[in-house]
């Protein structure tokens, strides 16, 4: 069946033909939702026919699958600076920080394109996500855990494996927002209907809980320094 996307190439004759811009946007629109239903796998002639357009007409636009692959990517996974600014805004408590932060967050990432197509990447597209990931970690991560940190008095990482041991407990904070949509968009089960709540309960949790897990981290890397020197003077 043709659909929206055939009919411009069909009047080319005509009297009225599709702004290229606005035509590459349709054919956008298209695969991501082709990409988000059926995942990256299959041709471009067969990726031509689901979007409803011709092969040489989706050339013209992506000269490869890659191409319009990494245009979806861009399209879906945008980023909003502002959040940086929230996360590191001192003047804003840090609770109402975090619940400010990830209920902003979670309007965004917790759709079905979103989740879907950043699950098949994951699967079947070994790298395509690397990019978005080493972004979250230095524009989310680690500043939040550097906020918390400075919220109870407590200093910096002394070195990567305790900064690798308290990125694991930010991790778990996100991964819990995460699953919501791999429950609602993967598996078909019901999520909350009051997320904005659900989410003020997960950070009151993580930042109960986060403080003493830090205290411990740095016990104990400080007990692994201390055992470092006694065995070099011994």
């Amino acid at each position: 069946m043709a659909d929206d996307l055939a009919l411009p190439e069909a009047r080319e004759s005509g009297t009225r033909r599709l702004a290229p811009e606005v035509r590459e946007r349709m054919i956008v629109q298209k695969a991501i939702d082709h990409f988000a239903t059926h995942g990256f796998s299959g041709s471009t002639r067969e990726l031509a026919r689901q979007l409803g357009v011709t092969q040489p007409l989706l050339y013209r636009y992506f000269p490869n699958k890659e191409a319009l692959i990494d245009r979806v990517y861009d399209e879906v996974y945008r980023w909003d600076g502002s959040w940086e600014k929230l996360i590191k805004d001192r003047s804003i408590p840090i609770q109402d920080r975090m619940v400010r932060f990830y209920q902003s967050y979670s309007r965004v990432i917790l759709r079905r394109e979103w989740i879907r197509i950043f699950i098949f990447a994951g699967l079947t597209r070994e790298g395509i996500n690397s990019k978005y990931l080493a972004r979250l970690k230095e524009r989310v991560f680690i500043p939040v855990m550097a906020e918390v940190r400075e919220a109870n008095g407590l200093p910096a990482p002394a070195n990567a494996s305790e900064r690798s041991r308290e990125l694991e407990l930010i991790w778990s904070l996100h991964a819990s927002i995460f699953y919501i949509g791999v429950r609602k968009w993967i598996y078909g089960l019901p999520v909350t209907d009051d997320l904005d709540t659900h989410i003020e309960h997960q950070i009151d949790a993580f930042l109960n809980g986060v403080p003493a897990a830090l205290k411990g981290i740095i016990r104990s890397s400080g007990k692994v320094k201390g055992a470092s020197k006694a065995r070099a003077i011994s």
